[in-house]
């Protein structure tokens, strides 16, 4: 069978297969394969990880020796010797999935330090504070991902220590004192594990192998994966590599560079390092770091020094090595790097996570620059993340307290509460609360707290922070590296410029697009999209096949919809027009109507209201398809719940309250959802149909007019599961037709369909497309009774069932391809078979779902509805899936 071990740098030629190998360890053996200057090392491929897990934690036979084998060979390329002898070598050992998931996995650095060998690494470099703070880090790193010992401990110790000593950093500690906090590290873990660190290098090595798969199924890893749709299955790989030092003085250094800048997307350099660090240190955002580039220094307004500036020579190649790395791969790359005593290396290429603007204008300038067709372009940008593009910014004229400044992290203003942990932020989001999670920095921990809050603020880390990566990756709002704010985590308060202090609940507002923290909620303003865009989406309507409509039910969701593109409105749902204001006093009064007379007199004041709602949309829409559902939820949603409503309710329609509770008793239903609702009220209550149907066709008649241009209403019969049910419905929708007709002297083309989201609709849908004119697939009602489980409930047990494997996602955000995507495809061959030219669209919530968009082209379906603001996302997602549709058709 294939090798379980690849390495690269030392000497090794071998195939580069990423889903093997990880994007890390593809990208190392990349960059060996192009000249570029990588230290050796190995790569574990993914299959030990799905090994690990398949035999309960252990590894597969013949491992052990492949390492043995590979790491010799590193040995013979750095001349050095792991675990002993006077030129030690020192190892790194990190994950790599195929896709990025930026420290979400655990990383372990300077493996194979003990007490012999950090003596051994002083002799050998001449520096002996270098060596015992690089054993220091390594136990703290290690004690943490191997052993399970929070790194608070040490940074506790390390904090009291550095007090003790009257300094302000650990860069001011001697080489005497980092051994006197060496050996309390070794005391310290010793008493909270009851055991001694392991000096053996090799116990070492494999400690961290399993440690690093073992984190593949962390509690972060998992909740990243979930956001991204990222398979379990796939694994981790390992990489173990020869460290290069970029702590070993102020002629080394680490950084992490992108070949553009991932917020704006501008074509040059951008990065951050730090003099005398280890690469962790940048990521972590323990220091904030200085500019790659002298441009980019002064755009920050940063006193110290750029790479340019500090080391031009190192600058200069890792800029030629930026270049070639981006036409290589044809795509923004981020790279990691250290200098070690002015020696460049590189240790990692891989595509850089963005902003969604800044997505947009690399990808269409690489278009033009002709490093990609635009096809390639249009498959470049996730759908998902557009609507990061529609994020509103704090208006120009507003003159608000600005309490602090950082780096525009992430785009988006946002205004929130404050919260000081992610365990705040989940509960605050359970109780519907709008908070920013303020940190000093963030860790691959607080991942879970920044998904449930709106934005994130950190006061230190740079741009190339966690807190920066993961917020742009999720589209929220984050400043990080706000230098002149403080967090008192001992108190919980942030401390601003001028004084100002603020406490837990406070509200501020950031501006991820400027850096600016402001006091208390800020005006915002909707962003005017740019050139890029308006182009890009051009370009996606050229190549996509299905059209996009919207679901809207009032003018201003329609306008919006309309000028994001929208072709049209795939579902009105009339009921929340019933909602407004007196509207809900008449509903009432007709739902509790216990005669025919009595609805149809409330039903007479409703309808110029309908008819007004109706006519507004047409307008809007004139000359494009308007999908109207009649009335689809059970009465109960309109009725008073409390004791207090009920008693309000009877006041405002005069009505005695013991004969009110009486008829609400009567209207109770034991599972309202699977009730009297649907074309089941049409067809006990034809008055509300004929209602509406008057509505739709007088609005038709007066937008017609107003318009110059014919209104083709197409009139949606929700819940049926009879050809019968539907056909009674259309007679009377076709009676009111014609009466409206003779009373206006216009003729009204109109067509009359169905929602299929019954199984049983699905299963007669030969039999229902006989009489009806389109099909609307409402995945939400589908998923629902195909599943048997409500979509308001399921959220309490569906993270449950993600977590532990039993379904890769929520079925109510993606499409059940085999379950509910197999009723689906049964509805349009069976309605096709009888009516080749039926149109067929999908109305429900995963009409702006771009996995469930790819799924719905493969059915052929002639359209997908979403909300307003999923418009571009919907219409980029079509556009992608016609090509991986046709792609697939090629083969």
């Amino acid at each position: 069978m294939a090798n379980w071990v690849y390495g690269f740098g030392a000497g090794d030629e071998h195939e580069i297969d990423r889903d093997r190998l990880g994007g890390k360890g593809a990208g190392l053996a990349e960059m060996v394969r192009m000249g570029l200057p990588v230290p050796p090392g190995i790569t574990i491929v993914s299959d030990v990880c799905r090994y690990f897990y398949d035999h309960g934690r252990s590894f597969p036979d013949g491992l052990k020796e492949e390492v043995a084998r590979g790491l010799g060979a590193v040995e013979e390329a750095t001349g050095r010797r792991f675990g002993s002898g006077e030129r030690p070598l020192l190892l790194s050992v990190r994950s790599g999935s195929r896709v990025s998931m930026p420290g979400m996995m655990d990383t372990i650095l300077n493996l194979g330090l003990n007490d012999e060998t950090v003596l051994s690494l002083s002799a050998d470099t001449g520096d002996a504070r270098f060596a015992w703070d690089s054993y220091r880090r390594f136990i703290q790193m290690y004690a943490d991902v191997a052993l399970g010992l929070d790194q608070e401990v040490f940074e506790e110790l390390l904090e009291e220590r550095l007090s003790e000593l009257g300094h302000h950093s650990e860069t001011q500690l001697t080489a005497g004192q980092l051994e006197d906090i060496v050996t309390s590290y070794k005391e310290l873990l010793s008493e909270e594990l009851d055991c001694d660190f392991p000096q053996d290098p090799f116990e070492q090595l494999w400690g961290a192998i399993a440690a690093v798969c073992a984190s593949w199924t962390s509690a972060r890893a998992t909740a990243y994966r979930t956001l991204h749709n990222i398979p379990v299955e796939w694994g981790t790989a390992v990489n173990i590599q020869a460290m290069v030092f970029g702590n070993l003085g102020n002629g080394s250094a680490t950084g992490v560079a992108f070949t553009r800048n991932p917020s704006t997307g501008e074509n040059a350099l951008y990065g951050e390092f730090l003099v005398n660090a280890q690469g962790e240190d940048v990521v972590a955002g323990i220091r904030t770091p200085q500019s790659v580039t002298e441009a980019g220094r002064i755009a920050s307004g940063s006193e110290k020094p750029s790479l340019e500036k500090l080391m031009p020579e190192a600058f200069e190649e890792l800029s030629r090595f930026a270049a070639r790395l981006e036409r290589q791969y044809g795509d923004m790359q981020d790279m990691e790097f250290t200098i070690e005593r002015g020696k460049l290396w590189m240790l990692q290429t891989r595509g850089g996570k963005r902003a969604a603007g800044a997505a947009v204008k690399i990808a269409m300038d690489m278009a033009d620059e002709g490093l990609i067709s635009r096809r390639e372009a249009i498959m470049r940008i996730d759908p998902a993340t557009l609507d990061q593009m529609l994020h509103p910014t704090i208006r120009p004229e507003y003159r608000g307290t600005q309490i602090g400044s950082g780096l525009p992290a992430s785009p988006g203003a946002v205004t929130g509460e404050i919260v000081f942990t992610a365990e705040e932020a989940i509960a605050a989001k359970a109780e519907k609360r709008r908070v920013i999670l303020v940190r000093t920095e963030t860790s691959p921990e607080d991942i879970h707290g920044m998904t449930s809050a709106v934005g994130v603020l950190t006061t230190r880390g740079g741009m190339t922070s966690h807190a920066a990566v993961v917020a742009r990756g999720m589209g929220v709002p984050c400043v990080t590296g706000a230098g002149n704010m403080r967090v008192d985590r001992f108190d919980n308060i942030l401390h601003g410029i001028g004084g100002v202090m603020l406490h837990a609940g406070d509200k501020v507002t950031i501006d991820g697009a400027t850096g600016r923290v402001m006091k208390g909620a800020a005006p915002t303003q909707k962003p005017a999209l740019s050139e890029d865009f308006q182009r890009l989406m051009v370009w996606a309507d050229d190549v996509r096949r299905m059209k996009v409509r919207t679901n809207a039910d009032t003018p201003a969701d329609a306008r919006a919809a309309r000028d994001f593109g929208a072709e049209g409105i795939g579902l009105c749902r009339t009921e929340h027009m019933f909602f407004d204001g007196g509207r809900i006093h008449m509903m009432r009064r007709m739902i509790l109507a216990e005669t025919e007379e009595g609805r149809r007199a409330a039903l007479d004041q409703l309808l110029p209201m309908q008819r007004d709602d109706f006519e507004a949309l047409f307008s809007i829409m004139h000359g494009l398809p308007v999908t109207i559902r009649l009335l689809d939820p059970p009465l109960h949603e309109f009725l008073p719940k409390t004791d207090s409503e009920v008693d309000d309710v009877a006041v405002a329609l005069g009505m005695d309250k013991l004969a009110l509770r009486h008829r609400l008793d009567a209207l109770y239903e034991s599972n309202p959802m699977l009730g009297h609702r649907g074309c089941r009220l049409a067809i006990s209550y034809p008055e509300i149909t004929e209602m509406q149907a008057r509505a739709i066709f007088e609005a038709a008649v007066a937008a017609a007019r107003a318009t110059g241009e014919a209104v083709v209403p197409e009139i949606m019969v929700p819940l049926v599961s009879l050809r019968a049910e539907f056909d009674y419905v259309k007679a009377r929708i076709d009676a009111v037709a014609r009466e409206v007709m003779s009373e206006t002297g216009m003729e009204i083309e109109y067509l009359v369909g169905t929602m299929i989201e019954l199984p049983r609709a699905a299963l007669r849908a030969h039999k229902i497309a006989e009489t009806s004119a389109f099909f609307s697939l409402g995945t939400n009602d589908l998923t629902q009774t195909t599943f048997g489980l409500s979509r308001d409930d399921a959220p309490g047990f569906i993270g449950t069932y993600q977590k532990k494997g039993i379904i890769e996602r929520d079925p109510f955000v993606s499409l059940d391809f085999d379950g509910v995507g197999e009723l689906m495809r049964m509805a349009v061959e069976r309605g096709r078979q009888t009516k080749s030219d039926l149109q067929i669209g999908i109305c429900g919530e995963h009409g702006g779902d771009p996995v469930s968009i790819r799924f719905c082209e493969g059915l052929a379906l002639d359209y997908v509805s979403c909300s307003p603001f999923r418009v571009p996302t919907a219409r980029l997602a079509a556009a992608q899936a016609t090509i991986r549709q046709s792609q697939a058709e090629s083969l």
